[in-house]
């Protein structure tokens, strides 16, 4: 009798967390935050991603056999770029070049020689990253997955890195863009920016209109889908690499 009432009891707070847990799962799905103020998630984005501000004008998430890949390259993508980054910066503070001269200048080894190094240790990281992701769902290092030495996992750090690691494409992409327009390196070109601010910026650049008209349609296009989904009550859900 006793055995049972205490069956009956653990079942009975189990049940009672599982509603909570489905309460407040509820409301952060009503109340997280998105990509920009009044903007509808779509359906399959319920905010149990990490980062996860429902925006996908190409619908690439609406396919779930492909997310967690999906998910799995942007976050490899947002780790070699903090990594770029850094790198950038530190050889620029240094003053040790062009970061994208970097490739043609002399090292240890050889060009021939590191290239084929560089494969074959790429190759033996890649295959065990791939067979571990298969079997836990988890990004890792040859047999640590997830790899996490310093005990640093956490939800709220699995968004910190996905924040981090979109910034740093962003940034990754700026200095491209920077070295291909002005042929200089981040840090050459902010003090050259804070030398003469007003002649020294991509406004006056040779692609300066172009950006502006980037800029002018990046700005319109929340108005473009906050005006879409109000025509089409916001039921347009299906999978396709074209959003309109």
């Amino acid at each position: 009798m006793a055995a049972s009432a205490r069956t009956a009891c653990k079942w009975t707070i189990r049940g009672t967390q599982q509603v909570r847990r489905g309460r407040v799962a509820a409301r952060a799905g009503a109340d997280r935050p998105l990509w920009f103020p009044g903007a509808k998630a779509p359906e399959y984005l319920d905010g149990t991603m990490a980062g996860d501000r429902g925006f996908d004008p190409l619908r690439f998430c609406g396919n779930k056999n492909l997310v967690k890949w999906y998910q799995e390259a942007e976050l490899m993508n947002g780790r070699w770029s903090m990594a770029a980054v850094a790198g950038i910066l530190f050889t620029d503070l240094l003053g040790k070049g062009p970061w994208w001269e970097a490739g043609a200048k002399e090292y240890f080894l050889d060009t021939k020689t590191l290239l084929v190094v560089e494969i074959v240790v790429m190759a033996v990281l890649e295959a065990a990253r791939l067979e571990g992701f298969k079997k836990t769902g988890e990004c890792g290092v040859l047999g640590s997955f997830p790899f996490d030495p310093l005990g640093m996992k956490s939800e709220e750090m699995k968004v910190k890195e996905v924040k981090n690691g979109r910034l740093a494409m962003l940034a990754f992409l700026g200095f491209c863009s920077q070295a291909a327009v002005t042929g200089m390196g981040p840090i050459e070109g902010l003090k050259a920016h804070i030398a003469d601010p007003f002649h020294n910026n991509i406004y006056t650049s040779k692609v300066g209109n172009e950006f502006l008209l980037a800029v002018i349609v990046a700005s319109a296009w929340p108005m473009y889908i906050a005006g879409k989904n109000a025509i089409s009550g916001g039921e347009d859900e299906e999978f396709r690499p074209i959003p309109w």
